[in-house]
C-alpha cells in the first residue's frame, strides 16, 4: 500500500522547488494531490495521474478559500515563501509588509480556511515551510526572512497545541540552503556584488559542513513523512534539515 494512498493534499508554490518536488513525491506515494502556485505557466509541466494543478494567490483571501474548498485537504503543505536581502538597515517597509504577507500571513490564511474541513472529517496534517535561518540560527544578510521564519515557527506550535486532541497535527520544515530556481537566482545576484557567480556559489557552500547544498527531493521525503501516519505521534515541531549546519 502507498503511504499516502486516500489523502487529499494541497501544496502551494508547487511551480518549482520544493513546492514541486513535494507535489510529486506525495503524487508519487498515492496522494490526490492539488498543486497550486500564483504563476499559471509554472504548473503547465506538473503531468502526473494524481496531480490536479490550480491557479491560487496565498496572498489573497478569496483565492485561497476557493481552493481549499475544491481541494478539501487532509494534507496542507504551506511552502510559498520569498527571500529578502539584507540587513535590518538595508531593510524597507514595503519588504517587510511583502515579506510578512507572503512568509507567513498567507499561512494563516490557508490553516484559517483549511481548519474546519479537517475538523469535521476527523484529522488533518499541516506542514509548513520554515528555515534554519530563524529562531535556531542566525545567517548574514537574511533579517527579514529569519524574522518571518521564526514566526512560522510559534505559528506551527500555537496551531498544534490548540488542536492535538482534534486529530490535527502541524508540524514545520527548517531546511538549510536547498538547490533551486529560487536559489540560483540568489546566487545569481550574490556573484553580481562580489564580481563572480563562482565565488558566490562558494560562499553558499562554505555554511554547509557537508559540502553541499540539499536537494528538493530531499526535502521533499520529509513532507511525505510528515504527511503520512507514520508520523502520527509528532506535532508542533521543527524539522531541521540543513546538512548540520546549524549542529
Amino acid at each position: 500500500m502507498q503511504r499516502l494512498e486516500g489523502k487529499r493534499a494541497l501544496v502551494t508554490a508547487a511551480g518549482q522547488g520544493i513546492g514541486r518536488a513535494s507535489a510529486l513525491a506525495m503524487a508519487n506515494e498515492g496522494a490526490h494531490v492539488f498543486a497550486t502556485d500564483v504563476n499559471a505557466d509554472a504548473l503547465a509541466e506538473l503531468d502526473h495521474a494524481n496531480i490536479e494543478t490550480l491557479v491560487l494567490d496565498a496572498r489573497d483571501a478569496a483565492s485561497v478559500s476557493a481552493g481549499v474548498e475544491k481541494a478539501a485537504p487532509d494534507v496542507l503543505f504551506n511552502c510559498a515563501g520569498f527571500v529578502h536581502h539584507g540587513s535590518v538597515l538595508d531593510a524597507t517597509d514595503e519588504e517587510w509588509e511583502f515579506a510578512f504577507d507572503l512568509n507567513i500571513r498567507s499561512m494563516f490564511r490557508t490553516i484559517r480556511a483549511a481548519l474546519p474541513g479537517m475538523l469535521e472529517r476527523g484529522g488533518g496534517s499541516i506542514i509548513n515551510m520554515s528555515s534554519a535561518c530563524s529562531s535556531i540560527i542566525g545567517a548574514p544578510n537574511r533579517f527579514i526572512y529569519g524574522t518571518t521564519k521564526a514566526a512560522v515557527i510559534g505559528m506551527t506550535k500555537s496551531v498544534a497545541v490548540d488542536y492535538i486532541t482534534k486529530g490535527i497535527r502541524c508540524n514545520c520544515i527548517c531546511p538549510g540552503t536547498v538547490e533551486s530556481p529560487s536559489w540560483h537566482d540568489r546566487v545569481k545576484a550574490l556573484g553580481e556584488e562580489l564580481g563572480s557567480v563562482e565565488d558566490a556559489m562558494a560562499q553558499f557552500v562554505s555554511r554547509q559542513p557537508m559540502g553541499r547544498v540539499a536537494k528538493a527531493e530531499e526535502i521533499a521525503a520529509l513532507v511525505v513523512y510528515l504527511a503520512s501516519d507514520e508520523s502520527g505521534f509528532t506535532t508542533g515541531q521543527p524539522h531541521v534539515i540543513d546538512g548540520g549546519w546549524s549542529g
